[in-house]
């Protein structure tokens, strides 16, 4: 196991890069970072509170914000600036641009984390909020990259949270958080019910996510933290990472079997060797 780099305020959505560096949100500070040999560049001050980042087909990093989060109280922020949205950032300038903040007339809550189709379709969750003993609403969506047209898959989940594609592009997985469940849909931008995948055990919950090669999903578990794989039959085995907020994994490297993961409670982008190889991204920044 590498440290990549430390002192990140809550980094999530790690997004591998072609040159070798790794793009991050740092949620408890608004900010995109590139890391890369323990350096650190600020791409922008997004500002609110940025979740899930992805490479589009344009080339430009999508990013779920989820509008800012007191962690000192694990509550969602409220006011002015803290709507959430899906957003456009131009790496080249690092200027940024709102996509999308509601649904048919519906503000989004919390949008949490994204993953590209082949054919550009941007997939993502939306976890929710919760502020002042309230809980609002969970979803799926699918969009276009261009902020020009959106679709509830489905409005009545718990919490979704990391979303990922099945390797031949038909299925759509989803993590619950509170519930520690995995989700599966049918990938076509229709309203519709998921399937039942798996639950993991213990006490724990589940965030982001990304798919092998092999079609296995590799679910970031948070309380003890770690990696929950799981294969699309429902079979579970778990890694342990000594972070109990283990947030994002992504793949990586010439052969695919490089991971980087987040251990968000201190601060950390690791890199570790894994088992298999993951999954190619439909677009590689």
């Amino acid at each position: 196991m590498e440290t990549v780099a430390e002192g990140l305020a809550f980094p999530e959505g790690p997004v591998v890069m072609a040159d070798g560096s790794v793009i991050v949100v740092e949620l408890a500070s608004g900010r995109i970072t590139r890391c890369w040999n323990g350096r650190k560049e600020v791409v922008c001050e997004i500002g609110g509170g940025p979740n899930g980042a992805a490479i589009g087909p344009d080339g430009a990093l999508y990013v779920c914000n989820n509008g800012g989060l007191d962690l000192t109280r694990f509550q969602n922020a409220r006011g002015p600036g803290c709507e959430g949205r899906i957003e456009r950032v131009d790496l080249a300038t690092g200027t940024f641009e709102r996509l999308y903040d509601n649904c048919d007339g519906i503000a989004l809550e919390a949008p949490n984390d994204l993953v590209f189709a082949a054919d550009g379709t941007l997939w993502f969750t939306d976890l929710g909020k919760t502020h002042d003993g309230i809980r609002t609403a969970s979803g799926l969506f699918a969009c276009s990259a261009d902020g020009t047209a959106i679709t509830a898959i489905d409005r009545h989940p718990i919490s979704y949270n990391g979303v990922g594609l099945s390797p031949d592009g038909t299925t759509v997985y989803c993590a619950d958080t509170h519930q520690a469940r995995l989700y599966s849909y049918k990938a076509v931008p229709e309203a519709q019910r998921p399937q039942w995948v798996a639950t993991a055990p213990g006490h724990v919950g589940f965030d982001s996510l990304a798919v092998t090669a092999a079609g296995n999903i590799c679910v970031a578990t948070l309380y003890q933290g770690g990696i929950t794989t799981i294969t699309p039959d429902g079979r579970t085995a778990k890694r342990a990472f000594d972070d109990r907020y283990t947030t994002n994994i992504a793949f990586g490297g010439e052969d695919m079997q490089d991971a980087w993961i987040t251990l968000s409670a201190s601060g950390r982008l690791i890199k570790a060797r894994w088992d298999e190889p993951g999954l190619r991204l439909n677009f590689n920044g």
